[in-house]
């Protein structure tokens, strides 16, 4: 009993022992030690947030330097690209200038080729007639001769002469046709159609407007029923149409729609008459005759015009 009690006693004394060493403080030299290692950490940190701060700065430099250096890149662009467009809009403006001025210069060589058949025309019937007057001639004169060989006698140039020419008449005692001269003021030769119609388009063709018009209309006063009478009247309209007199050059262009129906000319007369409707917004009748030059003159110029008109009015 009394070894029992000294064990207990024994075993009491140790258990103290062991509690007292584990709830004693701990060494002031390893608190110490983990004081230092936690501020090593915190520096560590500080440090680490330190070049991580550094790296975001120079970061949002670099991202800011790209930033500039493309929005000047794209500013430099749209000047680019606004230069490219002005240059394109003044040579497309230059090209309908000088497209405007070669299909003018078309149109005055097609005009010349045209008087210049006419001519030739006439002097085919006038060759022709000529022909058909020495036979005639000849015809009578082998019908006059005498049957014994004798030479006929010519009535007004023995000693009773008959009378004298008179007045310039035909056969049939009618007046001489016009011989292609309008009619002047006293004292100036009067001036013939050709040379009055080259006037007209001539200085149509320098700008010359007024004088041109006053030409063309005298032509169509004087020669109205000549070859190149509808050409005369289709420039008035043109005259009036670059003027900007849009509602009489549609006049001018009917005028050669209803009193020329053989004319050269009725195809752009019927297209500049749309495109005068078109500038006086009139765009259900410019429609209409777009389409009829389409659909009365395929294959011509005036069609393939017409065509890319419609088109721009869509």
């Amino acid at each position: 009993m009394r070894t029992k009690w000294i064990v207990l006693g024994f075993v009491a004394v140790l258990l103290g022992a062991l509690g007292g060493a584990l709830i004693s403080p701990q060494p002031a030299s390893a608190v110490s030690k983990e004081i230092v290692q936690l501020q090593e950490q915190v520096s560590q940190l500080l440090q680490g947030q330190q070049d991580l701060r550094s790296a975001l700065d120079s970061d949002s430099a670099s991202i800011r330097t790209l930033v500039q250096q493309q929005s000047d890149a794209v500013n430099h662009l749209n000047a680019t690209m606004a230069s490219l467009q002005q240059a394109m809009q003044q040579v497309q403006a230059n090209g309908n200038s000088q497209i405007g001025t070669v299909a003018q210069q078309t149109q005055g060589l097609s005009d010349n080729l045209q008087d210049v058949q006419a001519r030739v025309g006439k002097l085919q019937q006038q060759l022709t007639d000529m022909q058909n007057t020495l036979q005639s001639i000849d015809s009578k004169v082998s019908n006059a001769a005498p049957q014994n060989g004798a030479a006929p006698v010519n009535p007004g140039t023995s000693g009773n002469p008959g009378p004298g020419p008179g007045p310039s008449t035909q056969n049939d005692g009618a007046p001489a046709p016009n011989n292609g001269n309008a009619a002047s003021p006293a004292g100036m030769a009067p001036i013939s159609a050709d040379t009055l119609y080259q006037n007209g388009l001539r200085d149509y063709n320098t700008g010359n407007y007024d004088l041109a018009h006053q030409e063309f209309a005298d032509y169509i006063r004087n020669f109205p029923s000549n070859d190149l009478a509808s050409n005369a009247q289709f420039y008035l309209g043109e005259i009036l149409y670059a003027q900007k007199d849009y509602k009489d050059a549609i006049n001018a262009y009917d005028a050669v729609l209803t009193n020329y129906p053989n004319s050269f000319k009725l195809s752009d007369s019927l297209l500049k008459k749309a495109m005068a409707e078109e500038e006086l917004h009139m765009k259900v009748s410019a429609a209409r005759d777009y389409r009829a030059v389409v659909r009365r003159f395929p294959g011509s110029s005036a069609s393939r015009r017409a065509q890319v008109k419609l088109r721009e009015m869509k």
